[in-house]
């Protein structure tokens, strides 16, 4: 039996422009409510899996690692490391993760990968028994980056997942460190190599959503963020995507959505395809 939990990482602010990116603001401003800047409020969610004598986490959110000039940057809203924490509320510790899984390198979806920033020393890998999964082409990504998105990667972690040698790049459906059970969906209109886990479920798949679908506002098929690398070609992915998990019952976890964690993907009586049953968190639901 497998269970779903969702964990609360270190929250953003960012500006809800660049999130909304193709959509203006007077239609943007239904779904999130901006602040004084302009910046409308983000979770960084992981997906803890707990499998009989193993638990695989999916993702690790922003974390703590940031200085506070840059913490303050980026709209990182706490000091302390919230994902710690969040497992600890769970009973359990980085050390007790086996797996994590990343769907890519940046940084508010690997940063929990570190240690809080200290004065006193440069970031530590934190989950010292996992082993940790990306996909070919993010990796290349992280280590080549382009000018556009070269400051969302964290230029210490690359050498510290190298040098831990419990790190899996993988190319192609299939992780070994995952088995076969899970299927990994690949998607380049966000960023190269985008890896989202479907997990089996006994009440239909449940896909990670990372940035091909960040939350429900994302979940209609023509709104893309301004981070997005092919707009058009997210699109068409996501609409194969969805379409599909619509088709077999399927549920969408959100890392970025600040109310829901988890929907279920139908069509409505004009075929569109929208996100409903809104779950705002999960303690270990059976999948």
């Amino acid at each position: 039996m497998i269970r779903l939990s969702s964990v609360q990482g270190n929250s953003q602010r960012l500006d809800g422009g660049a999130m909304f990116g193709n959509a203006p603001r007077a239609l943007w401003e239904r779904w999130a409510n901006p602040d004084e800047l302009h910046r409308i409020p983000l979770a960084c969610r992981a997906l803890l899996i707990e499998e009989p004598g193993r638990r695989i986490l999916l993702e690790t959110g922003i974390g703590a690692f940031f200085e506070p000039e840059l913490r303050e940057r980026f709209g990182v809203v706490e000091s302390d490391h919230v994902l710690l924490e969040s497992l600890g509320s769970l009973g359990l510790a980085h050390s007790d993760i086996d797996v994590v899984v990343l769907s890519h390198l940046h940084f508010d979806h690997a940063g929990g990968l570190l240690s809080r920033w200290s004065e006193q020393s440069g970031p530590q890998l934190l989950f010292d028994r996992a082993r940790f999964v990306v996909s070919e082409g993010a990796w290349a990504r992280a280590m080549k980056p382009h000018a556009r998105d070269r400051a969302s990667f964290i230029p210490a972690l690359q050498p510290l997942l190298e040098a831990s040698g419990r790190l899996e790049i993988v190319a192609g459906p299939v992780s070994t460190a995952l088995g076969p059970s899970y299927r990994l969906h690949e998607s380049e209109g966000h960023t190269p190599g985008l890896m989202l886990v479907e997990i089996p479920g006994e009440h239909g798949p449940v896909l990670f959503g990372g940035d091909l679908v960040p939350g429900v506002p994302w979940v209609r098929v023509p709104i893309t963020m301004g981070y997005d690398r092919y707009p058009e070609r997210l699109i068409d992915e996501k609409q194969a995507l969805l379409s599909d998990l619509a088709d077999r019952g399927g549920r969408v976890f959100f890392t970025h959505d600040p109310d829901v964690a988890l929907a279920t993907i139908i069509r409505d009586d004009r075929g569109r395809l929208v996100a409903t049953d809104h779950r705002p968190q999960l303690e270990r639901v059976v999948a």
